[in-house]
């Protein structure tokens, strides 16, 4: 039985780490064995609450599914949720301690020998109930100004004897000499645990990547696993928000009446973008992220999403206009949700001595609502009734909302019985906590169809579409690409045995 570890690191940030570790979870399980991810110190605003209760990283959590097994706090033991381009919030074993500098966190000390006392107590946790963990790396493990801290990459490959595969994006440009850089900008330690390289997201002849593939080897005397094609159609949930200026979701559809197109406002702290995933995946349906006002004027639905920034972002959106653009909106009686942090925002009054410390600042005032900030973050998987449709999803917030007026939105009951849980309307103005609402197939149709009519189009949601299923098919895509692409005997070797021992030390001349 194959038992063992291997990480997955990065020539960068977004060069396909999380992708190529959900694809090696999913074809290891998919051979019958048990296997983990694992991702010690994650740093994104895109999280998820775990069935534990514990909040960590979405990407571990897709990464989990494509395991098969439950989302667990062990598998994401350091978060850090940025608030501003200097501070952020660190998540401990899926609970929330406190902010911190960004100077501050990466130097070596005291402090960062508890962190990584902690990575290693639940990388060890996880190696002891599972046959195989696959670690995911952060940004690049060439990052040598953060070396003496790290214990996301090869501080955590050094302190476990992991060996290394190393991921780079073709489509950057530059692939062999980020591949051959990365390896030599090492120290000797370090180095002995680079074990192979992969090549994400190639388009065209492969022949033509031969001789260089060939030389790359030669200089730096470590295989090149394997060249895993571009995969435009597949999607997983993505932890870093520089996929949102890419094209979201299908082609563009034309203003016709059997369209419906959404317009999602990329605030500079975004959270949990991964909201609208399911929305894209509708056909007919089309999601762009904007920035500016004109941009509402052509949407059908806007939706203001979560933020770990909920006041800077608001003066952000009234700086640009688009606080305007909203109201007009709403007078017009055309769709606007709010979610979580853009929820807070909709409504009348802001009070923060938690967040950004201001104090109370005005609102929208679109919906009539009030937000008052608490120190404890609050950690939930709720579920109930949008009328009489199920809904579930999960609250990550540090916000709480009491409800002036309005309609609620969600109840315990069907068609609005039992207790008012969350959520409220008031016009064509919508708002909840809840994240991942569209994940549930006939809430996001019956939403739709709403959507679409209020918007004077004759958008019918197809019915066969089933956002669980859609996902699964993405693990399996993802699954099948490293069987057909990787050599994968070459991959359990690596995981069973670890990094060969005498291979070549690469002088960077420096």
């Amino acid at each position: 039985m194959t038992t063992g570890s291997v990480l997955v690191a990065g020539t960068m940030s977004d060069a396909g780490k999380s992708v190529l570790t959900a694809g090696i979870c999913r074809w290891l399980a998919r051979q019958g064995v048990s296997v983990a991810p694992f991702k010690a110190q994650n740093m994104s605003n895109n999280s998820v609450v775990a069935p534990d209760g514990s909040e960590i990283g979405r990407a571990q959590a897709m990464q989990a599914a494509a395991c098969g097994v439950p989302a667990e706090a062990a598998m994401n033991p350091v978060l850090l949720k940025p608030g501003s381009d200097l501070t952020s919030q660190v998540v401990l074993m899926g609970r929330a301690v406190g902010d911190t500098a960004a100077g501050e966190y990466w130097r070596a000390g005291a402090g960062r020998e508890r962190l990584l006392a902690t990575v290693l107590s639940a990388y060890d946790d996880l190696r002891s109930r599972f046959d195989v963990v696959v670690c995911e790396g952060a940004g690049s493990p060439a990052e040598i100004n953060l070396r003496r801290g790290d214990l996301v990459n090869l501080g955590l490959a050094r302190a476990r004897d992991l060996p290394v595969i190393v991921v780079g994006d073709i489509g950057r440009g530059g692939v062999f000499a980020a591949l051959f850089g990365t390896l030599a900008l090492l120290e000797p330690a370090d180095q002995a645990l680079i074990s192979g390289f992969v090549i994400n997201k190639f388009r065209g002849d492969q022949s033509l990547l031969e001789p260089g593939l060939a030389e790359l080897t030669a200089r730096t005397g470590r295989p090149v696993l394997g060249v895993v094609p571009c995969l435009p159609q597949t999607w997983i949930d993505a932890e870093d928000a520089v996929v949102t200026e890419d094209r979201y979701g299908p082609e563009e559809t034309g203003q016709d009446k059997e369209s419906v197109r959404v317009a999602v406002i990329r605030l500079p702290r975004i959270s949990n973008f991964t909201d609208v995933d399911a929305l894209a995946l509708e056909p007919g349906v089309s999601v762009r992220f904007v920035t500016s006002a004109g941009a509402l004027d052509r949407a059908d639905l806007v939706i203001v999403p979560g933020t770990k920034a909920t006041v800077a972002d608001l003066a952000w959106l009234r700086a640009r206009g688009l606080d305007e653009a909203l109201a007009r909106r709403a007078a017009d009686g055309l769709p606007v949700l709010g979610i979580c942090g853009g929820y807070q925002m909709l409504g009348t009054v802001i009070h923060d001595e938690v967040e950004s410390r201001v104090g109370t600042v005005p609102g929208l005032g679109l919906l009539p609502v009030q937000t008052r900030f608490a120190p404890v973050k609050t950690l939930r998987r709720p579920s109930g009734y949008a009328g009489a449709v199920p809904v579930s999803g999960y609250e990550i917030h540090h916000g709480t909302v009491d409800i002036a007026a309005g309609r609620p939105w969600f109840a315990s009951k069907p068609g609005g019985g039992g207790t008012a849980l969350d959520g409220c309307r008031s016009g064509a103005v919508s708002g909840t906590l809840w994240h991942g609402i569209f994940e549930n197939d006939d809430f996001r149709r019956s939403f739709l169809a709403e959507t679409a009519r209020l918007a004077g189009r004759d958008f019918i949601p197809a019915p066969g579409t089933c956002f669980a299923e859609a996902r699964q098919a993405q693990f399996d895509a993802l699954a099948d690409a490293i069987g057909s692409s990787l050599d994968t005997g070459a991959l359990l070797r690596l995981i069973e045995r670890g990094a060969d021992r005498g291979l070549p030390f690469l002088r960077s001349g420096l």
